[in-house]
C-alpha cells in the first residue's frame, strides 16, 4: 500500500480526470441542489431540442471554442 504524499505544495500537483459517472454525479448533484441544469448537447436525442440548447447557451455564454 502506497501512502499520498501530503506538503504544502500538494494542492498544485494535478489531480485524476473525473469519471463519466463522476461527471453524471455531480451533473445530478447540481440540479437536486441547485437547481442548475447542465445538459450534453451529445445526450440529447431530438434533434429540435438539442439545437435549441445549443442556441440559447450561445446566447447566453458565447460561442464555444472547438478544438
Amino acid at each position: 500500500m502506497r501512502s499520498e504524499m501530503r506538503g504544502s505544495l500538494g494542492r498544485h500537483l494535478p489531480r485524476a480526470l473525473s469519471t463519466e459517472e463522476d461527471l453524471f454525479a455531480m451533473r445530478r448533484a447540481a440540479w437536486r441542489k441547485q437547481g442548475v441544469v447542465v445538459i450534453r448537447p451529445a445526450d440529447v436525442q431530438d434533434d429540435w431540442t438539442r439545437q435549441a440548447l445549443v442556441n440559447e447557451a450561445t446566447r447566453l455564454y458565447g460561442r464555444r471554442e472547438v478544438a
